[in-house]
């Protein structure tokens, strides 16, 4: 009785005996060769230490150049470049990150819609981005179904409020005390910004007073009076294009309800 290898059970015959099978075990063996050669049954377990492939060396203890014509994996054919495969050399992504790719139906027209050359600026026929401060800059005109600006309330502490123009373009403050106003977070000079700020008196009518930026210009030098009676609410518009060098006050109302 014939023995069988270990990988690929190939048939040993017994030494001295199976006299009239070898040519059975031979041509049953040539056929698994053949097999495995043309990749009938996948060829596991080979460990290539030395030799090349098409001029290519193969093996040794560090990585070697391939130059192949053709790439397949898992019977798929790669169609990428060199070059397109190299904008991988780098990518720090993890497996899970990449595999949110997997499912992907967008085309390389699409993908191509965020290759945006610098974050929160905008160019034609691609996607918005924000920069890293979560701002956006568009080259061209934005037309807009409805356009709402964020409102926030500004409280002050120990006789001062400061109005934070990256908080919102609108804001209101009731007032406690007597404060001093501080305005801050304005674009840089060359983008012009604008915000209302609403004062409420308190319910008691205590005649709190305000003092304003020195960087304010209001109408003929004076700053407005404020509404002293109870609970009044008293809006003013304040507007810079220099990053707050210079900012100017106008009353937008007063004495209101």
């Amino acid at each position: 009785m014939p023995t069988n290898t270990t990988t690929y059970s190939l048939q040993k015959p017994t030494v001295g005996g199976d006299e009239d099978a070898w040519g059975g075990y031979i041509n049953t063996n040539l056929d698994t060769i053949d097999d495995l050669l043309d990749g009938t049954t996948p060829v596991t377990g080979i460990d290539i230490n030395s030799g090349s492939i098409d001029g290519t060396p193969i093996g040794a203890n560090s990585a070697n150049t391939g130059n192949f014509s053709t790439l397949s994996i898992g019977g798929t054919a790669i169609t990428s470049t060199a070059a397109e495969l190299n904008i991988l050399d780098g990518v720090t992504s993890t497996a899970t990150e990449l595999n949110l790719l997997d499912g992907v139906t967008a085309t390389t027209t699409e993908l191509n819609y965020v290759d945006i050359t610098t974050l929160g600026t905008s160019e034609a026929s691609k996607a918005v981005t924000a920069d890293a401060n979560g701002d956006v800059n568009l080259a061209e005109e934005l037309k807009a179904k409805s356009y709402n600006e964020t409102y926030a309330v500004v409280t002050s502490s120990s006789n001062a409020t400061t109005v934070n123009c990256e908080n919102g373009n609108a804001f209101s403050h009731t007032l406690t005390e007597n404060t001093t106003f501080t305005f801050s977070g304005e674009p840089a000079s060359g983008t012009a910004f604008s915000f209302s700020l609403e004062i409420i008196q308190d319910a008691s009518a205590s005649g709190y007073t305000v003092t304003w930026p020195t960087e304010v210009d209001w109408p003929s030098a004076t700053a407005p009076t404020l509404t002293a009676t109870a609970s009044a609410k008293d809006v003013f518009v304040f507007y810079t294009r220099d990053g707050g060098t210079n900012w100017y006050g106008f009353t937008a109302g007063q004495a209101l309800g």
